[in-house]
């Protein structure tokens, strides 16, 4: 019989809809971390059982979380942590490491076991792109070594509207009161709300609302000021 096994890291606080609907077809899921939110595991357990560890953004509501895991899933063996610096280096009983922190997809075999970060399906770093992945699990169709797997990496395309007429495809108008727009945004973020709705309330575009939300959910303590620094003097 064939099982599905999402692997997610760094969402932090947001799940997009591209993902709640292949999560919906999952039988489990392991998350490597930074997750940020106790509703986004609440959500994240309305779909299948959640294998997660805390990562280094997940604060005081998260200590219940270990740091790493180690569990049989389907006959495959995994070690998760959320930063690859933290693997110990005993760790020949794992088939597949998960790690994550980066928000950079990394899929490769060394030393007899793969190590998989799917980087981050959360609110977008820069012009990185938004991935996780799913293992496929045979589990009728096994080795002596275990169950029959395969990962599939899932790639988030986010459909941007056409520029009007004369307008610079590249450039992102930047509104005048950008300051209350941020202001705007971070409280919107404590209140759980998604890019897409913040982005409407707020009349921005959903690129704008993503990037303030990240370096929120990202950088704790920063504020308005600190954010816009960071976005470049805006």
């Amino acid at each position: 019989m064939m099982k599905k096994i999402a692997v997610l890291s760094d969402t932090h606080g947001l799940l997009r809809p591209e993902v709640t609907e292949i999560l919906r077809g999952c039988n489990a899921i392991v998350h490597g971390g930074d997750i940020n939110r106790q509703n986004i595991l609440d959500e994240l357990n309305g779909f299948a059982p959640v294998f997660a560890v805390r990562g280094n953004n997940d604060k005081d509501w998260a200590e219940a979380l270990p740091e790493t895991r180690a569990f049989t899933l389907y006959g495959i063996r995994f070690f998760v942590v959320h930063n690859r610096k933290q693997i110990p280096a005993d760790t020949d009983n794992a088939d597949i490491i998960v790690y994550g922190h980066s928000h950079k997809y990394e899929e490769k075999y060394a030393e007899g076991k793969m190590f998989l970060n799917p980087g981050s399906c959360g609110p977008r770093r820069f012009s990185q792109p938004i991935t996780f992945a799913v293992l496929e699990v045979d589990e009728d169709a096994g080795t002596e070594k275990g169950s029959f797997w395969r990962v599939k990496k899932i790639d988030i395309v986010q459909k941007r509207p056409a520029p009007a007429d004369g307008a610079d495809e590249r450039k992102t108008d930047v509104p005048e009161n950008i300051g209350r727009i941020i202001r705007s945004v971070m409280k919107d973020t404590d209140k759980g709300r998604t890019v897409r709705e913040i982005a409407v309330r707020n009349g921005i575009d959903e690129e704008l609302a993503e990037q303030i939300c990240r370096l929120y959910l990202t950088h704790p303590g920063v504020d308005a000021d600190g954010i816009r620094k960071k976005m470049g003097n805006l």
